[in-house]
């Protein structure tokens, strides 16, 4: 095997299925919900998914806390076992799920209303026919674009699409909310980019 042609194949394979990530309204209307429920009415952010989707969901959660918006990730399963509870009203639900039939994520948004029916839920998946794009207030669809891993299973381009897809979601609200470099130096103290935060822009 020819590993640097695989590489490229790869990283052709990936860099299209970003490209194609289809350019809707819907990140609009995601974002100024994200910004009305956390930043307007003192909600938080909540993500969610099983499996690869869900590190996606904690990473993304974990990014929009160090850029001034509230957010912490709830494992769909333990939810069922008493997790659940960090649910508080004006919260806002991202669900990640690939197949979009995730038996766990939709319980979830499922038990989510039956707390508090009016939380809003976007959806991040690869099939905007599934069950849980149905339940969704908001579906943002990363295009469907085929794995790269040879037998087209695991997670791998869905894994990236559904990264920059989050990174879309905490550039804008970060630039709506007029978040400053002060604002994160107060947030992340620790570390190179702590010190760089504190240290004035060249």
């Amino acid at each position: 095997m020819d590993v640097k042609e695989s590489m490229r194949r790869i990283l052709r394979a990936e860099s299209q299925a970003i490209e194609n990530i289809p350019i809707t309204d819907d990140y609009q209307s995601a974002i100024d919900a994200i910004i009305k429920r956390v930043h307007n009415n003192g909600g938080k952010l909540i993500t969610s998914g099983m499996g690869k989707a869900g590190q996606i969901a904690m990473n993304i959660a974990t990014t929009f806390s160090s850029t001034g918006t509230p957010a912490v990730y709830l494992h769909p399963s333990e939810a069922q076992h008493g997790d659940l509870g960090v649910v508080q009203p004006n919260d806002i639900l991202i669900a990640i799920s690939n197949s979009g039939k995730t038996r766990e994520i939709i319980e979830l948004v499922d038990l989510l209303h039956g707390l508090y029916a009016d939380i809003p839920v976007i959806v991040i998946t690869g099939s905007q026919n599934s069950p849980l794009a149905a339940i969704a207030d908001h579906t943002l669809f990363t295009g469907g674009a085929p794995e790269v891993c040879p037998l087209g299973l695991t997670p791998t381009t869905s894994t990236t699409v559904m990264t920059v897809i989050g990174d879309v979601l905490v550039v804008n609200v970060m630039e709506q909310i007029g978040f400053t470099r002060q604002q994160y130096a107060k947030r992340h103290h620790g570390g190179y980019l702590g010190k760089a935060a504190r240290e004035p822009k060249a």
